[in-house]
């Protein structure tokens, strides 16, 4: 049913103007504008479109002094004679006197406005929420907030912290590697895996919420369904082509670090069990992990449109049930998943209700009081993990909290790890804006790249750190060769990524959104113009 509602405004005048529309001079003062509005269909949220706009003015001799309404728009206010601005009281100009500059910027923003309410007018552009319930005076924000639906662009952290993250776990794959040391996992208890599945999340719901917006539901099965597929294909590859590095290199104490003897003694039976994810070499857990969270988000993007802290609520009780009752999805041969899908499903959860419904939350994550807790249990578990690493561990922790970093286990998200982790979240929301100018360096572009095309790039780490680990072994082990094969191998991850950029062509099968977890294309590049929808 459509519904229908006045709004009354005041322009203010200090000298005669004119009104196409009216077409006469009229007196100074102030008018009343009426903007008549009815309600738009087939939303899920209330919101209200302009269908005509009058204003109340003095009908000319000799009816006068009786009032008259005349139809007008934005445009013909913006072409009066004197400046206006929508308030209720009178608005001093003379300041303004030494230029044009007020004039221009108010009929700037007027046609603009007039613009828009055409756009809302045509029955033929299916708009999203952004659009439609923009708000007129936005507050300033304390802090930088995490990239919403209804921001323009691209938000370059996200691909800057993935890039990142693809970097240490780079590092963290090679054992016994000196390069470790620049990654998170020795100075708190989470390390790159949370921050990569977070990113996810984020991605996810950016992604699949524009292409909800643009094709609807099946827009979005088809976008979860293609990268779906896509991750699982690059895993089958990742899988044989693990195998056969391990071959070529002899096998033999290799392959039980790899977890590729079974695989190379039982060929038919191991690639059954990996067709069904169910075996998986050593460093390619999150691919398989990826697969089913992709194939599940439609109908949590379906929750999350709809009573988004349901969906957060219905995480949670699954996350708590892991540690309470220790469920778990069984695995081949070991039993178990070393990223626990039940667990770890909270992280990419968490990363898209904080775009589609942790707003009201966000003001008090980016508080002062939120960022004194972030610091102070940042700091305590900088304390601790170091005390870890160092013999004997009690010189900077006592025996009980010594013992915390054995207890924050990864395989079931440990909470240790995950208020570490959303501390961490915190702090860097207080210190990279959006438009922070550190993400143009070099550094920061390089390590964008790498998160525009992490699915590709993630794959090519898993195999530079098998071949670093067999250089290790093969040839030397000693500190120079750690280095060296450390800055190498983030070489090269950034020279593919800056290839697979600069050759990127956009698909014509697929959907153009089909950017999320691993994101390869990049939405402002790739993005199509709104097209009618059929429904």
């Amino acid at each position: 049913m459509v519904m229908t509602r006045s709004r009354s405004e005041t322009v203010v005048f200090k000298h005669p103007f004119r009104i196409a529309s009216a077409e006469r001079l009229l007196p100074a003062g102030s008018y009343e504008v009426i903007t008549e509005e009815e309600s738009t269909e087939g939303l899920s949220f209330p919101s209200f479109r302009p269908v005509a706009t009058m204003m109340k003015v003095l009908a000319p001799p000799p009816r006068s002094p009786s009032v008259e309404m005349v139809t007008i728009s934005s445009i013909d206010l913006s072409n009066a004679e004197e400046p206006t601005r929508w308030c209720d009281a009178p608005v001093d100009l003379d300041k303004h006197r030494s230029g044009a500059a007020p004039n221009i910027d108010i009929r700037r923003t007027l046609a603009e406005i007039e613009r828009n309410a055409k756009v809302l007018r045509d029955p033929h552009v299916q708009l999203g929420p952004n659009v439609l319930a923009a708000p007129a005076t936005p507050a300033k924000p304390r802090a930088s907030a995490l990239p919403e639906l209804k921001e323009p662009g691209r938000d370059l952290r996200i691909d800057a912290c993935r890039g990142i993250a693809l970097w240490c776990i780079f590092l963290n794959h090679i054992p016994n590697n000196i390069g470790s040391w620049l990654t998170l996992r020795n100075y708190g208890f989470s390390d790159s895996a949370e921050v990569f599945m977070f990113a996810s999340g984020v991605t996810c719901a950016l992604a699949y919420g524009k292409a909800h917006a643009r094709g609807g539901w099946r827009g979005v099965l088809g976008c979860t369904l293609w990268r779906s597929w896509d991750i699982y294909s690059a895993f089958l590859l990742l899988t044989l082509a693990c195998a056969v590095v391990v071959y070529l290199a002899g096998g033999g104490r290799l392959a039980d670090e790899t977890n590729t003897r079974i695989l190379l003694e039982h060929p038919g039976a191991t690639l059954a069990q990996a067709v069904v994810l169910q075996y998986r070499p050593v460093n390619t857990d999150v691919l398989p992990l990826f697969v089913v969270f992709h194939l599940l988000f439609t109908p949590l993007l379906w929750l999350l449109l709809r009573a988004s802290n349901v969906a957060l609520s219905a995480s949670l009780l699954v996350y708590a049930s892991v540690h309470l009752f220790g469920w778990t999805v069984p695995s081949w041969p070991n039993n178990a998943w070393f990223f626990n899908p039940l667990a770890w499903q909270l992280l990419v959860v968490l990363g898209a209700w904080c775009v589609m419904g942790g707003k009201r939350f966000w003001p008090w994550m980016s508080s002062r009081t939120a960022l004194v807790l972030a610091v102070l249990y940042l700091a305590f578990s900088l304390t601790v993990a170091l005390g870890w690493s160092i013999r004997p561990p009690e010189v900077l922790v006592p025996q009980a909290l010594a013992q915390l970093p054995y207890l924050a286990g990864k395989s079931d998200l440990d909470p240790l790890r995950l208020l570490h982790f959303i501390a961490l979240t915190i702090l860097v929301v207080w210190l990279v804006p959006r438009n922070w100018r550190g993400l143009t360096t070099p550094v920061m572009r390089a390590a964008i790249r790498c998160g525009e095309n992490s699915l590709a790039i993630y794959c090519l780490g898993v195999l530079l750190a098998l071949a670093s680990h067999i250089a290790l072994l093969k040839f030397s082990d000693d500190l120079a060769m750690q280095i060296a094969l450390s800055f190498v191998g983030i070489l090269v991850m950034i020279a593919t990524a800056t290839l697979l950029s600069s050759i990127r062509t956009k698909p014509r099968q697929r959907q153009p959104l089909m950017t999320s977890d691993f994101i390869a294309e990049d939405a402002r590049r790739n993005a199509s113009p709104v097209r009618p929808s059929n429904r």
